[in-house]
């Protein structure tokens, strides 16, 4: 899928810059995971504590594959029974891969494998996870409009990615891999 709006994305991602994009139900804010002053700049615009943590979103399990190396395979398992999809699992990060700049305080990180072709498309084209929180202040309803997303961060993004939100009615369920309890 060769995309124009994509690839210039990226060039702002590797840039160290915050780019918008649709997800699978809302508007997305998304940056290198590895950049520092990126992520802080999103935690910065949604007016978030760097200790809750961020999601990331991933094209497929090969982006990261090295995060689930040593998952035993009843964990495997439930990950390919949900991916990809509306599904963000929390993943033990005991080798500390993910920088605690997305992890928060915990000892695990929010990943999903993205559904959405675009979102697919971005992270293939990146070559690797990025940030995939929602685009709102903390605390504040969701985004699902394009004109809502610019209302609300004006000039503060970088790059907005063309595209259509995803026919998901709602944010994607968050469970934690060791318990399977379900957090959102």
């Amino acid at each position: 899928m060769s995309n124009p709006s994509v690839a210039q994305a990226c060039q702002h991602l590797r840039a160290g810059d915050v780019i918008a994009y649709p997800t699978e139900a809302v508007w997305g804010l998304g940056c290198d995971p590895h950049n520092e002053k990126a992520v802080h700049r999103v935690l910065t615009l949604k007016n978030r504590e760097v200790e809750k943590g961020l999601i990331l979103v991933a094209a497929d399990q090969t982006q990261i594959s090295e995060l689930l190396k040593p998952l035993p395979p009843e964990q495997l398992r439930h990950l390919d029974e949900t991916w990809p999809g509306p599904v963000t699992w929390l993943i033990p990060d005991s080798s500390q891969l993910i920088p605690d700049w997305v992890r928060g305080e915990h000892d695990t990180v929010a990943i999903r494998v993205s559904a959405h072709p675009l979102v697919q498309a971005l992270c293939k084209e990146f070559g690797g996870p990025i940030v995939s929180t929602s685009a709102n202040l903390a605390g504040q309803p969701e985004i699902r409009s394009r004109s809502t997303l610019q209302e609300t961060f004006s000039t503060s993004i970088d790059y907005v990615v063309d595209g259509e939100l995803g026919e998901s009615d709602r944010p994607s369920e968050i469970r934690d891999l060791r318990t399977g309890n379900v957090l959102r």
